[in-house]
């Protein structure tokens, strides 16, 4: 009957799932040298980051960009910011949408983001 029991029984899995999400930046980097393309996280806070995530777009990554820390400091800042993003994107064809409140995402040359219609 143990065994019944154990089968049937609802316990909650010992792995603390939002530990390991936010732990998740932690793991140290592998060398990927096959992968065409890489998805990199960045923050945006000051002007140079604007030409940082542009110049990785031309090399054909994806960005998840943080806009929290300036959204929070700065909102005239941040549209500023996200507007030249979104020039120098479209430029190259490429494409930006924001994903959630503190994220965007940017991608490069023929990767397109399917939006939401509202």
């Amino acid at each position: 009957m143990s065994i019944f029991n154990k089968i049937m029984s609802k316990e909650k899995p010992s792995v603390n799932l939002e530990d390991f999400l936010n732990n998740l930046d932690e793991v140290e980097e592998e060398n990927y040298e096959d992968a065409d393309a890489f998805v990199k996280p960045f923050d945006l806070i000051v002007d140079a980051d604007v030409t940082a995530i542009v110049s990785e777009a031309r090399q054909g990554n994806i960005i998840l960009v943080n806009i929290e820390t300036l959204a929070k400091k700065d909102k005239a800042k941040l549209k500023q910011l996200i507007a030249s993003i979104k020039e120098e994107v479209k430029a190259i064809d490429g494409d930006i949408a924001q994903i959630t409140h503190e994220r965007i995402l940017v991608t490069p040359s023929k990767v397109k983001i399917i939006k939401k219609k509202k």
